[in-house]
């Protein structure tokens, strides 16, 4: 008998503890930094504060503490908004008093309207641009609430409060950047640049391998585009992160978003060509993808694997070059069928789209063989559902109505900093949709845990200190735990209400004050507004996520339908620009299918347009109109005999444009044959 000796590839256990404590240590020490940099940006705000001898210094270390982030570009961007946010909320605050000097009752209820607004905006609005909207709400509440003071009486200070906490405020932001930007180099723009290579990389090389095997496997590809449009999508947010990083790539910010509706729209040709690859015989649909993919230069013909993402990293020039030189071969391939003139067609567009983040690409790692384009203008907001910011505007309105009346009826001498805490929490998490309830508890339970840690600190520990260093230091062993922890994403909400109110509830003065009664009333003011906000998200619960899809689903078939009769839009990208922003807002929870018809609906009315603009230089404007017709009273089964018609009647004339017209009927055909049941949703009987 032979003994097999031990296999060396076998780590002992000590070695594998070493080893997952090594990767536990490097996950760490990232984080424990970001502890050190919150800590030494908190303290030197408050230092400021007390240099300049400022009324409330917490202010200035409260916001130090919430500008900072665990990424260099969002803290800086999410400072900068901060500081456009405050100014229009101190503003506003000023306006508001100056125009209801003497009646308390319409000064309260404007306050409410203004929190409201701001809360719409928010909702409206992405990433750090929705952050500003809600800061302008609950700054206002902020210096309200220093003015009304105990019994809810203007006292005439409005101008000198909104100057007072917009100089904290500023202070804070200017500190937590220095901080920041001295000790962290930033990653942001290597990790957009890393997402957009593997993004890019997979869906080109799934693309081709959809073409390369003819369509086979559709239901396995289908899946895998839906997970890609999510992915596309989660893309925006890290953007605004590295805008915050670099001045090059806020110049130069619309490259970035075309990358985006490039990539959505390769996905969306790459399903049309699915779709036609299926419906062919084998042997056709085997015959005419090879015809394609000879088109298709050999750097693009790669399959995935895990390097394929750095060779598009290393060299973004020369596989953008060979993009665009496939472009233009597939667009003028000469053809003898409808399908092949189609599927031609649609692999040069999503070439196209996958050349945008390609030269979004080139602009992240600076190719400097290939310049950027400079794309001027801005895109227009687009406002993909009216109902879900209106219902968070009558929320936040009734949250801070109800609060006022409570602090009116009960004359509770804090009742004016509960209102603030509940604009605050109510305003912010408002566009969280249907994880704002459970935000906001776990932000109420980080909140009682500082009022339980600040009350040791306050009346056993800090009474001992004499000096800002001493207290500075004392704060340190809270701060650096809390910024480790939020910065390695465990029970983030709970850590960010500790980091929030801590600084609020120590109240740093000079002398200092350790009143227990003062500070048990704080206390319970800034829990009762937690609160407040918390059971309203209960009481007055954000749409479910399947209400929106099904209302998204339904104004993308409406707009359509108006598409297929109405007025044309000045470009074909005004109405992907407005299909992507429902795009944007669609659920994590939707239906797979739903997502299928979205992209459906965006890839139909796209080929509508170029119909509509093709079918007067045949003649045949009305019967199009009439097929059109059809489409619009989402009547399917009549639609698509028309558009034979139609494609029976292209046939008599020659040329590629003739061709290209019948490919785009080939395509709005089979998109309505294929989802029948939602393009014909809302039909009259």
């Amino acid at each position: 008998m032979i003994e097999m000796e031990p296999s060396a590839a076998q780590p002992s256990p000590i070695a594998r503890w070493v080893n997952n404590a090594s990767g536990a240590l490097q996950a760490a020490v990232p984080a424990l930094l970001f502890g050190l940099r919150l800590w030494a940006s908190v303290c030197l705000a408050l230092y400021v504060a007390f240099w300049l001898e400022l009324d409330t210094p917490s202010w200035a270390g409260t916001t130090a503490a919430i500008v900072c982030q665990p990424h260099l570009g969002a803290s800086l961007r999410k400072g900068w908004f901060r500081l456009i946010g405050t100014v229009v909320g101190a503003v506003a605050i000023v306006v508001l008093t100056a125009c209801f000097p003497q009646n308390r009752a319409a000064f309260l209820v404007s306050l409410a309207l203004w929190g409201a607004a701001c809360a719409f905006v928010a909702t409206v609005l992405r990433n750090f641009a929705a952050y500003a909207a809600a800061l302008a709400g609950y700054t206002a509440a902020i210096i309200a609430s220093d003015q009304l003071g105990a019994t809810g009486g203007l006292n005439g200070q409005a101008f000198m409060l909104a100057v007072t906490r917009a100089s904290e405020i500023c202070i804070g932001i200017v500190c937590a950047g220095i901080v920041l930007a001295g000790t962290d180099l930033g990653g942001a723009r290597r990790r957009v640049a890393s997402l957009f290579a593997s993004l890019s990389a997979e869906i080109a090389c799934r693309f081709i391998g959809t073409l390369a095997d003819a369509g086979a496997e559709f239901e396995q590809t289908q899946t895998i585009r839906r997970e890609l449009v999510r992915r596309v999508i989660a893309l925006d947010p890290v953007i605004d992160e590295a805008l915050g990083e670099s001045s090059e790539l806020r110049y130069h910010s619309p490259v970035l978003q075309n990358a985006l509706d490039g990539l959505v729209r390769a996905l969306a040709n790459w399903r049309t060509v699915a779709v036609v690859l299926t419906r062919l015989p084998q042997e056709r649909a085997r015959q005419e993808a090879g015809a394609v993919v000879a088109e298709v230069p050999e750097q693009l013909h790669a399959r995935l694997a895990e390097d394929e993402a750095a060779r598009w990293l290393a060299g973004p020039t020369c596989l953008l070059q060979a993009c665009e030189a496939a472009v233009r071969k597939l667009f003028a391939l000469p053809v003898q069928t409808l399908s092949l003139r189609l599927l031609a067609d649609q692999a040069a567009e999503a070439l196209a789209g996958i050349s945008q983040a390609l030269i979004a690409l080139a602009l992240l790692v600076a190719d400097p063989a290939r310049p950027v384009p400079r794309i001027r203008g801005r895109r227009r907001l687009r406002i993909p559902d009216w109902l879900p910011p209106l219902t968070n505007a009558a929320r936040v309105f009734i949250v801070i109505v109800a609060a006022e009346l409570f602090w009116i009826v009960t004359a509770w001498p804090g009742g004016a900093n509960a209102i603030t805490f509940a604009a605050i929490i109510v305003i912010l998490f408002a566009p969280r949709a249907e994880q704002a309830y459970n935000i906001a508890i776990s932000f109420m339970i980080g909140s009682v845990l500082t009022v339980m840690i600040v009350a040791t600190l306050l009346f056993a520990v800090l009474p001992n200190v004499e000096t800002f260093a001493g207290f500075s230091l004392i704060i340190g062993f809270v701060l650096i735990p809390l910024g480790t922890a939020l910065a390695l994403q465990w029970q983030p909400a709970i850590f960010t209400g500790m980091v929030t109110v801590l600084v609020p509830l120590l109240a740093p003065t000079n002398p200092m004050s350790y009143d227990q009664q003062q500070y048990y009333n704080t206390a319970l003011t800034i829990i009762a507004g937690v609160a407040a906000a918390a059971f309203s998200f209960r009481l007055l619960p954000p749409l479910s996520p399947a209400y929106r899809t099904r209302r998204l689903l339904a104004l993308a078939l409406r707009d359509l339908r108006h598409l297929a009769t109405g007025p044309l839009p000045d470009t074909p990208q005004d109405w992907e620009q407005r299909m992507f922003a429902r795009f944007a807002l669609l659920p994590d929870q939707a239906q797979p299918l739903q997502r299928s018809w979205l992209t459906a609906a965006l890839s139909a009315g796209t080929k509508i347009i170029q119909l509509r603009h093709l079918c007067p230089r045949f003649g045949l404007s009305h019967d199009l109109g009439v097929a059109l017709e059809a489409v619009a009273r989402g009547n399917s089964a009549e639609a698509t005999p028309r558009l034979a018609e139609i494609d029976a009647a292209l046939t008599s004339h020659p040329g590629g444009a003739a061709l290209r017209a019948r490919g785009l009927i080939l395509a709005i055909s089979e998109a309505l044959t294929q989802h029948a049941a939602y393009f014909d949703a809302g039909a009259p009987a």
